[in-house]
């Protein structure tokens, strides 16, 4: 580090939010998920380090940068060349290189495993609890606009039933509609598992017309929590039996025709719901402040990357603050 970024560092002191994550993670045990992520032959020009792209990743998702946005962030703002590990002399990652890293990442499928590597290590600062999993899902729009015409298939069968018609809503192919309340939502639906401080520590994604219930058994593999929480959504038998002998059951309890709710259950509900509020909290930040609101991307690989990188964004932050 040169004379001048020294003095920075100075400047900007341990207080910084970008220094504390820095000091609160070691960064080495991200290089073999992120080596497995790009898949690279070894051969040809070695290019960036993966961890300093990795930085910059994050960085853009904290601070909602495009690739273009990023670029000149980083030649410009001091505490993000430190955080990233740039030289003020040395060259900056181009859009180009950031847009490729973020898409071999996905192509690899480690973004799950880098949230994993960010919660095993905040679970070792002892900052995360073990006592209960929360579990919920919430509405990402697509990032694309709906369109109402419809097309026919070139290859239809003269003859062929109008139900063989293919309807085109969207330039997103697995983006899909769902209707709550009122409100119609074209895009996805966003999973999270959350322990009771506000750290999430899985993700999945789904098409928006997908039910809450069938995931339930995928959102608790690998919890070693004691209790799994969750809304009236997953009250279902199948997802109760998933919890006998190895979780304590805490999924409200939803009234039935013909069989209305019991003192006791009612009580049980208000009591799960007092618990229930962290990973909506959860969600909020990530709405908020990484604009999981609506995807930035076509696909669904690429929405739930953007759902990994948000769980890793908040959790950083939660754990620095």
């Amino acid at each position: 580090m040169g004379l001048f970024l020294r003095e920075a560092v100075d400047r900007i002191g341990d207080d910084d939010v970008l220094a504390k994550i820095d000091a609160l993670m070691d960064w080495r045990a991200f290089s073999p998920i992120l080596t497995r992520g790009l898949g690279r032959s070894g051969n040809g020009p070695p290019g960036y380090e993966p961890l300093v792209l990795f930085k910059c990743l994050l960085i853009g998702q904290w601070h909602g940068l495009s690739a273009p946005k990023l670029e000149r962030a980083l030649k410009v703002r001091l505490d993000f060349m430190i955080f990233c590990g740039l030289d003020l002399h040395a060259p900056v990652p181009d859009e180009t290189s950031h847009c490729r890293f973020r898409t071999a990442l996905v192509r690899g499928g480690v973004y799950d495993d880098l949230l994993g590597e960010v919660c095993r290590q905040i679970e070792a600062h002892g900052l995360k609890l073990q006592e209960a999993a929360i579990i919920d899902a919430t509405l990402v729009d697509s990032a694309a606009r709906p369109g109402p015409h419809i097309e026919a298939p070139q290859d239809r069968a003269a003859g062929a039933a109008p139900d063989d018609l293919e309807l085109h809503f969207s330039a997103d192919p697995d983006a899909r509609w769902v209707k709550k309340g009122s409100k119609s939502t074209l895009g996805y639906k966003a999973f999270a598992r959350a322990d009771e401080e506000g750290f999430v520590d899985k993700v999945h994604t789904t098409p928006a017309n997908r039910a809450e219930s069938p995931e339930f058994g995928h959102m608790i593999e690998g919890s070693s929590a004691q209790r799994v929480l969750a809304d009236k959504a997953y009250a279902a038998r199948a997802n109760r039996e998933m919890l006998r002998g190895k979780h304590q059951d805490g999924i409200m309890r939803k009234a039935a025709r013909g069989r209305p709710l019991r003192a006791s259950e009612k009580r049980f509900n208000r009591l799960i719901s007092k618990r229930r509020f962290r990973v909506e909290q959860c969600f909020g930040t990530m709405k908020r402040l990484f604009g999981l609101h609506r995807a930035r991307y076509f696909g669904l690989a690429k929405t739930h990357a953007q759902l990994a990188l948000a769980a890793i964004g908040q959790n950083l932050l939660k754990a620095a603050n």
